[in-house]
Formats: C-alpha cells, sequence, structure tokens
C-alpha cells in the first residue's frame, strides 16, 4: 500500500478535522461516519443527525452509496443505539428509506404498540420485505429436509410407486441385472410407508419461545421456521411466545408476518409458566419434540421450571434447548439453569438459522441430536 492511500485510510478512520486533501467523494464518506461516530454527547442526546427525517434520510443515502448492505445495516443499528433514532421510525418517509433486516424487523415489532396508523401500512411492508427474504433462504431447504426425515422413519418393502427410493432399490438389486437387456429386474422394493394423517400418528413440535428483549432475533427467526413446518404434511406445529405472558401463535402460522404483529417484545421472563401451559398441549409426550428458545433467565420460579423440564423429558417429550437462534455469535445465558438441564440428558447449545432445519431432521427421525451437534463443531453445554 502507498503512503498516500495509507494517510487516507486513516484520515477517515480517525476523522481527521483537516481533511483539505481529501477528494469530494472522501469527504462525504468522513462526514457522514463522523456524524454517527464523532458526534458530541450533546449532539447525541438531542439525536445526533438532527431531529429532522430528511436530514437523516439524506445520511442514509451516503453510507448507501459507500458501504454494502451488510455495512450499512450495522452503521444503522449503531445509529439507533448512539443517536437515539428509533423514534424517527415511527415516521413512513424515513422507514422506508432503511436497509430491511433481521434487526430492523425486531425493532419494529418492539416499537409496535407505538407505530402511528400512517406508519402501519410501510412498517408491514418491511416486515413483508425480510420475510420473503427469508423465506426464500430458508423455506426450500426446511421442507424437503423435514419431508425426507418423515419419510425414512417409516421403511417399507412394499412401497407405492411414488414412494420408492430408487437409489437403495437398485443397490439391493445389483445381482439381478440382466446383461443381455442392460437392466435390473427389482425383485426387492425398497421405499417408504406414507404417514397416517391421523392426529395420533403426527409427529408433534413445539415451538416454546422467550419474547423478552434479549431474544428478539429468535423470535423473528422461530416464527419464519414455525409457519414453514406447519405447512409440511405429517407435523403438527405449535408457536407459543412468551414473557411473563403467554400468547399462543400456532392458529397465525398460515401468515409469518400475522405471527410477528402478534408478538410483543420485551418484559420479564417466566419459564416455568411457560412450559406449564405447553404441557397442557402435549397429548402424544413419545411423538412430541419441545423445542425451548430461551437464555434461560428466569424471572419466575426457577426451582418449577427445572423440575417442569425433568417432568417433560421423563414423560417421553424430546426436549431441546435452543439458547439463541440467530447469526449472532455466542449468546449470553444462565450458565447454570443450562448446565442443570443438559444434565438431564437434553441438548443444550445455541443454532444458527441455517442449522435448524438439519436439527429438526435429526429429531424427526430420533437420530443423537448432541451428536449431530458435535459434528456441526455447535459448543454444546455440559451437565453440571
Amino acid at each position: 500500500m502507498n503512503p498516500n492511500e495509507r494517510k487516507r485510510r486513516w484520515q477517515l478512520a480517525l476523522g481527521d478535522d483537516d481533511q483539505s486533501d481529501l477528494c469530494q467523494s472522501d469527504q462525504r464518506l468522513s462526514a457522514a461516519l463522523s456524524a454517527l461516530y464523532n458526534a458530541p454527547a450533546q449532539a447525541k442526546s438531542r439525536g445526533g443527525l438532527g431531529a429532522s427525517s430528511p436530514r437523516v434520510a439524506r445520511w442514509l443515502g451516503d453510507i448507501r452509496e459507500f458501504f454494502p448492505t451488510s455495512v450499512v445495516q450495522i452503521i444503522q443499528r449503531d445509529a439507533f443505539e448512539r443517536l437515539n433514532l428509533k423514534s424517527l421510525m415511527l415516521e413512513p418517509e424515513f422507514l422506508s428509506t432503511l436497509e430491511a433486516d433481521v434487526h430492523l424487523v425486531a425493532d419494529l415489532i418492539s416499537l409496535r404498540s407505538a407505530i402511528p396508523e400512517k406508519t402501519k401500512e410501510t412498517a408491514r411492508q418491511v416486515v413483508r420485505k425480510v420475510v420473503d427474504a427469508l423465506m426464500a433462504r430458508l423455506e426450500h431447504k426446511t421442507t424437503e429436509l423435514l419431508r425426507g426425515a418423515l419419510n425414512r422413519s417409516q421403511p417399507t418393502h412394499r412401497p407405492r410407486s411414488s414412494d420408492i427410493d430408487w437409489g437403495r432399490t437398485i443397490g439391493a438389486n445389483l445381482r439381478h441385472y440382466q446383461a443381455e437387456h442392460q437392466s435390473i429386474v427389482p425383485e426387492t422394493l425398497i421405499g417408504y410407508a406414507r404417514k397416517s394423517k391421523t392426529h395420533a400418528n403426527l409427529d408433534h413440535v413445539v415451538l416454546c419461545v422467550d419474547q423478552s428483549g434479549s431474544m428478539a432475533t429468535s423470535v423473528v427467526y422461530s416464527s419464519i421456521f414455525a409457519a414453514v413446518m406447519a405447512s409440511v404434511p405429517g407435523i403438527d406445529t405449535k408457536l407459543i411466545c412468551f414473557d411473563t405472558a403467554i400468547v399462543d401463535l400456532t392458529e397465525q402460522l398460515v401468515d409469518p408476518v400475522e405471527v410477528l404483529f402478534g408478538v410483543q417484545l420485551g418484559g420479564g421472563t417466566d419459564i416455568n409458566a411457560a412450559l406449564a401451559y405447553c404441557e397442557q398441549k402435549i397429548e402424544h409426550p413419545a411423538k412430541t419434540h419441545l423445542v425451548l428458545i430461551t437464555d434461560l433467565y428466569e424471572g419466575g420460579d426457577a426451582k418449577s421450571m427445572l423440575a417442569r423440564v425433568a417432568s417433560l423429558k421423563q414423560s417421553g417429550v424430546n426436549v431441546i434447548v435452543l439458547l439463541a437462534l440467530s447469526d449472532d455469535g455466542h449468546p449470553g445465558y444462565n450458565s447454570s439453569h443450562a448446565e442443570q438441564i443438559a444434565s438431564m440428558s437434553c441438548p443444550v447449545f445455541a443454532c444458527t438459522p441455517d442449522q435448524f432445519p438439519e436439527l429438526m431432521a435429526t429429531a424427526l427421525t430420533r437420530q443423537d441430536i448432541q451428536q449431530w451437534a458435535a459434528g456441526q463443531d455447535i459448543a454444546l453445554i455440559r451437565g453440571a
């Protein structure tokens, strides 16, 4: 790197007051960053960039010009935190200029009760945009893996023609190869029996999701996956969100946007009460997978919460605890509670959205989840 380029980068990084030797484009870039990261304390308390929607929109335009989308989203989050811009998100003109991502959706959900009527439709459009993008990214993989897992759970040697596993059938009949006809005579068919659609024969998945503020992005992803799983034949899916209150969103799963607008982020945490509610909804414990998504900071009765997890496990429910379902690094969590639940032979770990479909496929085929997690280089919590 030549000395001039090195000097330029240091000036941009440090926000040097003397910018006379920077080109016009670099001066705009420096001004955009300085407005956020070099704003004086008194400016921050007033909103830094000014309490004007057009001014902030112009600033966001500059940021989008100079940085890729992933960096823009980070800068937006910094601006909301450092410069108190969340009030501007209630303005439709400003909201429409933002780069939409999971974190923005979480912010909108948390501000839901404060969103004025004039902004609600814009907010819904922003949420729909993110939901559609997540569905495009996650839906196909999830449905394919889950359908395959459900099929693999019922092998048969008398499959229907549409249910034949041709790879395994050919492998099992290679000895019947007819050279003169250059074909294999499949004396033994291998495939999968379709599941009965009676409620007792379904696999049951209960997503019990902590909607306290620290779990915001996990709530967004959980809602998406719950909607996808609810569309898969053979799985009965329930979505229960909780803080100190409990919201059963199962009936809204046909539309994940409606699910998200039914969530109320924030408040305390009563995991024990949520598990008690889920317990009432479980009719077939041996065929039920309860995925508890929480950081395990219990605001209610911790002793009863741990006892309830043990009771669910002993009844035959496959209890899985996810400390986070998000793209963000390592979550904060109550290590004591995590270790005690892990000692009950319940897998406890954090999971990314891209790993979640394989996790559920592993659960539905009754494979060892802890072994699967170890193969994914996921850090499992060890029992106390």
